[in-house]
């Protein structure tokens, strides 16, 4: 039974960054104009409203570590948070919608990318401002300690956040006040279209953690069972009452900055030898061993149709009405601001 049970993890954790990788393919294209990794044709003209950040390639960090949550816990993301609000329960299709800028969108059409928010399944929100949710999953967790909820925080930032002011002020407080948080660094070693490492000094996250007395541990964030089992372990501490943990989950960002970024910048045999670090391909080839590949087959056919549902969804939306742009836009006081 133990094995069916672990197997039927492994796969589910397949299916979650085979959706993920489904999604961004789709969604770059969308951003684009022109046909859709799957054959959609997005008839010419960019469909995606805003900057879109994709996180292809870095599919196994969202994925182990939100399997071992629940709706109940929080998240905090990024600007490049798809995978993020996916692997965390929200709705594909609401989330094309909120892309293409469609009133059936999670914001309404007003967000974009950068800021989707699911509260429904405590995904608190993307972020457009690099480290900006660091300080917010930290008031989060606060709330939940003060609250004495049985819940807890998950953080997700990138490399360069650790190099900007509120990661350190995020993680003392955290340290400080023995906060439920986990704060998951996903180093996909580009900060925009800069290298992250020549940036910055010393031992990077893991190091800058420990300094301030928070337990850390680093992961291949390209292997999806390796991210698992850290996660588990993290946030069963976490759960625990053990104050915050960091996971620092080595990763690569196998695209550019945003969709319509080739990369020229970067070496092209970084990025061929990343590319030979595939975390779909690497999970597919490990669970082969137990797993009929007609099984794994099935699941990419059913994330490719999803996917391609939820782009005819997002096409055939209404747009926002005109008076949504005076909704959820805070009272200045009749012009006294003036």
């Amino acid at each position: 039974m133990e094995t069916a049970i672990q197997a039927a993890e492994r796969t589910a954790l397949y299916r979650t960054m085979v959706r993920i990788r489904a999604f961004e393919n789709a969604a770059e294209a969308a951003s684009q104009g022109g046909v859709s990794a799957y054959g959609q044709q997005a008839a010419g003209a960019a469909k995606v409203r805003g900057p879109l950040h994709l996180s292809t390639g870095q599919e196994a960090v969202p994925a182990g570590v939100c399997a071992h949550l629940t709706p109940a816990d929080y998240l905090t993301s990024t600007h490049r948070g798809h995978g993020h609000t996916l692997a965390k329960g929200a709705d594909l299709v609401r989330m094309m919608c909120e892309l293409f800028g469609k009133a059936t969108g999670f914001n309404g059409g007003k967000g974009g990318s950068m800021h989707i928010a699911d509260f429904s399944v405590g995904m608190l929100g993307a972020n457009g401002v690099v480290a900006a949710g660091l300080p917010i999953a930290v008031g989060a967790a606060h709330a939940q300690k003060l609250l004495k909820k049985d819940a807890i925080t998950v953080c997700f930032f990138g490399d360069g956040a650790i190099n900007r002011g509120p990661f350190l002020e995020s993680l003392n407080w955290a340290r400080v006040y023995g906060l439920p948080v986990l704060f998951v660094c996903e180093d996909n070693r580009w900060s925009a279209t800069t290298a992250s490492g020549p940036m910055t000094a010393g031992d990077g996250a893991s190091a800058r953690a420990q300094a301030m007395d928070i337990a850390s541990t680093q992961v291949d964030g390209n292997d999806v069972f390796a991210v698992h089992a850290a996660a588990g372990r993290l946030i069963a501490e976490v759960r625990a009452g053990s104050g915050p943990r960091l996971l620092h989950a080595l990763t690569y960002r196998v695209k550019g900055h945003v969709s319509v970024d080739p990369a020229a910048y970067r070496d092209p045999a970084e990025l061929a030898a990343a590319l030979e670090t595939d975390p779909i391909a690497h999970a597919r080839a490990l669970l082969a061993a137990d797993v009929d590949t007609s099984v794994l087959d099935a699941i990419e056919n059913a994330a490719h149709d999803e996917v391609e549902a939820a782009l005819a969804a997002a096409d055939a939306a209404p747009w926002p009405d005109a008076s949504a742009a005076f909704s959820d836009v805070q009272s200045t006081g009749e012009g006294q601001w003036r």
